[in-house]
């Protein structure tokens, strides 16, 4: 071929378009971030299934305050020391005479049995109410409570220890002797102190 279109020379025409940097910039940056996170990634599975830094758990153990003693032991009376006044809220006759003589046997000291009051008479929809002084809360109520899981509490003016069990109406029985003394042991063990670490 002549003329103009004739090559001279020892360049040739570019065939191809031009590679734009930005793309090539982007890909190895892109690459890189790739590449690290795979490497994370790895450092925390190693981690993960060999227990972490020896190490760092030495030095965390010396950081770590020493373990604060426990809660003292709850004191909680004893059932021979509580006085229970059992009175019936439901429409089933003869129910507070049997509670009444169910408690004595587990080492209770009985006081009135009877009905209930017309402010409580077929108003206790739980298994129970237990109803005594303020000072009950934390004394006879969790004592008593081992007896009737699931009755409900509630404080009045009352001076004495004494404690009322109105008998609800969805009360079946008293839970199994075994198990309310083991209710009982796990209210008087010591609270164990939260660990800091």
């Amino acid at each position: 071929m002549g003329g103009k279109y004739r090559i001279t020379g020892d360049k040739y025409p570019r065939m191809r378009r031009p590679r734009r940097r930005s793309r090539l910039v982007l890909a190895a940056i892109a690459s890189v971030v790739a590449l690290g996170l795979a490497g994370w990634g790895t450092l925390q599975l190693i981690d993960v299934f060999t227990g972490g830094d020896k190490t760092a758990s030495a030095a965390d153990r010396t950081q770590c305050p020493s373990p604060k003693p426990s809660a003292p032991a709850k004191v909680l009376p004893r059932p021979a020391k509580i006085t229970v006044n059992v009175y019936n809220a439901t429409p089933r006759s003869g129910l507070a005479k049997a509670a009444a003589d169910e408690l004595k046997k587990r080492g209770f000291k009985i006081g009135e049995v009877g009905n209930a009051t017309a402010a409580y008479d077929k108003k206790v929809p739980g298994p129970g109410l237990l109803l005594g002084a303020p000072a009950a809360v934390d004394g006879s109520f969790p004592v008593l409570g081992t007896q009737l899981p699931g009755a409900l509490t509630k404080t009045d003016t009352r001076k004495n220890g004494e404690v009322d069990l109105i008998i609800g109406t969805q009360f079946k029985a008293f839970s199994k002797p075994q198990a309310a003394a083991s209710a009982l042991t796990a209210l008087t063990k010591p609270a164990p102190a939260p660990s800091s670490c």
